[in-house]
């Protein structure tokens, strides 16, 4: 699969939720990019911001999208790595702040 192909597949599942791509094209397709390296790694798409244990029950809740997006969207207008944004956050109607990492220092192992 190609980004540009997931990009659209994921782009056909999301927005009818509310979850929309970043803008920034390029930094988007990055992202998709890596995704697609860590299923190649991994055999999952975990999050390309977060180190993954390459356990997939470790890693279950930063598999993209992960278990923190609806909360941070809600909050910020954008997920902790940037990918998926809400409408206000694309059309600069709320402001672009930091989104702490929600996920538990537990769950990180290294």
């Amino acid at each position: 699969m190609t980004p540009e192909k997931l990009y659209e597949s994921l782009k056909k599942i999301q927005e009818p939720k509310g979850y929309f791509f970043n803008r920034d094209q390029e930094f988007v397709m990055d992202l998709m990019q890596s995704l697609l390296d860590n299923k190649n790694t991994y055999g999952y798409m975990v999050c390309p911001c977060r180190l993954a244990s390459g356990n997939q029950s470790d890693d279950k809740d930063i598999i993209c999208p992960c278990e923190y997006r609806e909360a941070d969207v809600q909050e910020y207008g954008s997920c902790y790595c940037g990918l998926y944004v809400s409408k206000e956050w694309n059309e600069d109607k709320i402001p672009h702040e930091y989104v702490p990492e929600r996920r538990p220092p537990e769950k990180i192992k290294f």
